[in-house]
């Protein structure tokens, strides 16, 4: 069995490997890791192997997790990933780095005005509903500008680009397919905006794609630290 250093090894070696396929510089994707579900002391290990870069779905779990590393190692980011209830965001903005997953103006707004005064702006991304599943969280393409304006004028968040979670697909032109309307958005809102230099998407089965189509961080879990164990979901 691969140890997390080994698998952090060689994600990074498939990113690498998928960037100079496209010609990009890897330097330009960031690896996320996702540690959802995963203890305490797998993510100690993939810290020990240098990664800083996290990403947690489910508030009380990732919230336990931040206060234990932050008395350890302050220097680690934490992204929040997963749908955003109304009741959890005072938590995510009292603690999170990150936001991959907003999706209305609701929640943008409460973010903003219960992110802590001492703390640095919340760096926040649109989550895009790229499928038009009914069932997957995100804005629809045509309410994604609206959004942007809207979170831009917001004190406490800074835009830093978009995210998606496409529908599971196999075939790699197909992911390049999925991929390209978001990549086109993306580039379009780019202009004017400094800071808007993050595309949030891939994970392990579309990574490859999502490079290609010029994601700036991938979100691996599996790969690094195995299996996923719902049973004591938070």
């Amino acid at each position: 069995m691969c140890s997390i250093k080994q698998n952090l090894e060689q994600v990074t070696s498939q990113i690498d490997s998928a960037a100079q396929k496209c010609g990009r510089d890897a330097s330009g994707v960031q690896l996320l890791a996702v540690s959802k579900t995963k203890p305490i002391e797998a993510i100690a290990d993939a810290v020990e192997a240098g990664h800083t870069l996290f990403g947690e779905n489910y508030v009380q779990e990732g919230v336990e997790k931040i206060t234990h590393f932050n008395v350890i190692h302050p220097n680690l980011e934490w992204h929040f990933i997963g749908p955003i209830q109304s009741n959890k965001t005072r938590s995510i903005a009292e603690h999170f780095d990150w936001v991959h997953s907003i999706d209305r103006s609701k929640i943008a707004q409460r973010l903003s005005d219960q992110r802590p005064d001492e703390s640095a702006p919340l760096q926040v991304l649109i989550q895009v509903n790229t499928s038009g599943e009914i069932s997957k969280s995100g804005t629809g393409f045509e309410e994604v500008k609206t959004l942007a304006d809207e979170i831009d004028a917001l004190p406490n968040l800074t835009l830093r680009g978009l995210m998606c979670i496409p529908q599971p697909e196999d075939d790699h032109q197909k992911q390049l397919e999925a991929f390209a309307p978001l990549s086109a958005l993306f580039e379009e809102m780019k202009v004017g905006r400094p800071q808007f230099n993050t595309l949030s998407m891939g994970m392990s089965g579309d990574m490859d794609a999502a490079i290609a189509s010029g994601s700036t961080m991938v979100r691996i879990g599996t790969a690094i630290f195995g299996a996923r164990d719902y049973s004591n979901r938070k």
